[in-house]
């Protein structure tokens, strides 16, 4: 299997460019005041005029309000929105916008299995290991795009492991809270993809 493969939490110029170089599928901003990696709707919409159409640009928000969806999607145009399972139960949203929902470890399960989601662990942006026998089983029965905890270290052992869909990194490729390193950027790209190879 080829993979797809997302960087999220990006929030510069120099993190989006390296993205793109590595060859990565699609981006993420995160829209969370509480995060390091927040970015206002107007500096994500810069930042990703230097995406090219081939690249996915995904809407990173937890348990948003619906006001604070209605001023992003105002100023941003994503491919998709990414929240909890739940919020899209009480979101309005455009029609054509995709939805990523998140699932999380130890979580209940929705009644369906969407078509794609991302499985996280309990706490998003910390690092935290997700639960891999967990997300083994779900990826048996959905386009399953693993997060939590990933790193240019073990997302080979995650990719054998699991047999995702894809894989989505954040803090594993940063040298500080917010802070993208490209040289670790590059080296989980290059494991990814050879790990989905194999």
């Amino acid at each position: 299997m080829s993979g797809w493969i997302k960087i999220c939490g990006l929030n510069s110029d120099k993190a989006v460019a390296t993205a793109v170089a590595a060859g990565v599928d699609a981006v993420g901003f995160v829209f969370h005041p509480g995060s390091p990696r927040h970015v206002e709707p107007m500096i994500a919409a810069l930042l990703a005029m230097a995406l090219p159409s081939s690249i996915q640009c995904i809407a990173v928000t937890r348990n948003p309000s619906q006001q604070a969806i209605d001023d992003i999607l105002e100023e941003f145009e994503p491919d998709a929105l990414q929240t909890d399972a739940e919020d899209f139960e009480r979101l309005l949203l455009p029609s054509g916008l995709v939805r990523l929902p998140v699932l999380r470890t130890g979580a209940v399960l929705p009644a369906g299995m969407p078509a794609r989601c991302l499985y996280e662990s309990a706490e998003s942006g910390r690092g935290a290991v997700a639960d891999w026998e967990e997300a083994r089983v779900f990826a048996s029965r959905t386009q399953l795009v693993l997060a939590g905890g990933l790193t240019p270290a073990n997302v080979a052992a995650a990719i054998s492991q699991v047999r995702p869909f894809g894989v989505d990194v954040s803090t594993g490729v940063e040298t500080a809270p917010g802070r993208k390193d490209p040289e670790r950027i590059r080296e989980f790209v290059t494991a990814a993809r050879a790990a989905f190879a194999s």
